[in-house]
């Protein structure tokens, strides 16, 4: 067997704002783009919610939306982790929340904009990362949106909408990538890694997880899991050793869900599911709570 191609690791990919490489999504697209040119005689709907897992293309889409409207870049607002600040304005992008300050300040900045009769963007990147007092800024903007200005809001989970803010919005639910468009990202994006099948069914549609997965060495790992399940001749230390891969990275916790899959043993998918949530919270060592389920997977087998 030929030894399998190293994943360079150093992963470069684009802004979804400087990226016109948008793979799947056109019927999401062409619903927007029919709305749009029919606008004179039936109004576009102001809020526009793009909503599916991450690592989809929402963000992408959105940019390319914004970029078909918006008619110079004083016409255009961004809010974001990039963008993010605290009470004092000083920059504080943690990946977490986006303060209500940072909302604020899009608003005056919006209100400073020249008004040049051309259309304006507001795009929220995403709605889930807004803290309560930023969901409720936006909600009041939502509430009587000025004219001429169109909201596109990336959201990953719905359920973390407000649903006053949900109810103002015409929801686009885009569906997760086909394993086909997962390969044609791979390629432009990733030329130089061995992309498996197997990693492509473990991305469950999203090429952020590829990415992630790659990035962390996850997709290799989840190899030794399957490898370590279908050994009748594995032993405790052998359990142990890939249960000590998998603790440090809590965002491949999820792959044992994804063995159980692989498996066909859903009888013990909801046991696994409040296992894997109990482990940062019960266990010192996480290694610990996962040995745990791989053994509880293998005795099913």
């Amino acid at each position: 067997m030929a030894p399998r191609k190293k994943a360079s690791l150093d992963y470069k990919f684009p802004h979804p704002m400087d990226n016109d490489y948008q793979v799947g999504h056109t019927d999401t697209l062409q619903t927007f783009i029919n709305a749009w040119n029919n606008r004179d005689t039936h109004p576009i709907h102001p809020v526009w919610m793009l909503t599916g897992p991450k690592g989809i293309g929402k963000a992408t889409l959105a940019y390319k939306i914004a970029k078909m409207v918006y008619g110079n870049v004083g016409d255009f607002f961004i809010i974001d982790q990039e963008r993010n600040i605290d009470k004092d304005g000083k920059a504080k992008p943690d990946g977490k929340v986006i303060s209500v300050y940072t909302v604020r300040a899009m608003i005056d900045k919006m209100q400073m904009s020249s008004m040049s009769g051309e259309w304006r963007v507001i795009l929220i990147d995403s709605v889930d990362q807004l803290n309560t007092a930023a969901s409720n800024a936006i909600l009041k903007l939502l509430e009587e949106p000025p004219a001429k200005t169109l909201f596109l809001l990336v959201v990953h989970q719905l359920a973390n909408v407000l649903p006053t803010v949900r109810s103002r919005a015409r929801v686009e639910k885009m569906r997760p990538l086909t394993m086909s468009q997962l390969r044609d990202l791979c390629v432009k994006f990733m030329p130089e890694d061995d992309v498996s099948t197997e990693t492509l069914r473990l991305a469950n549609g999203s090429f952020g997880k590829i990415a992630s997965l790659k990035s962390s060495g996850g997709d290799a790992i989840y190899e030794d899991l399957l490898g370590v399940l279908n050994d009748t001749r594995a032993t405790i230390s052998d359990i142990m050793a890939i249960a000590k891969k998998i603790a440090p990275h809590p965002e491949l916790h999820g792959i044992l869900l994804d063995a159980i899959a692989h498996f066909g043993l859903a009888d013990i998918y909801p046991v696994a599911t409040h296992a894997i949530a109990d482990i940062n919270r019960l266990y010192l060592e996480p290694e610990i709570g996962i040995f745990k389920i791989i053994t509880e997977i293998k005795k099913c087998l």
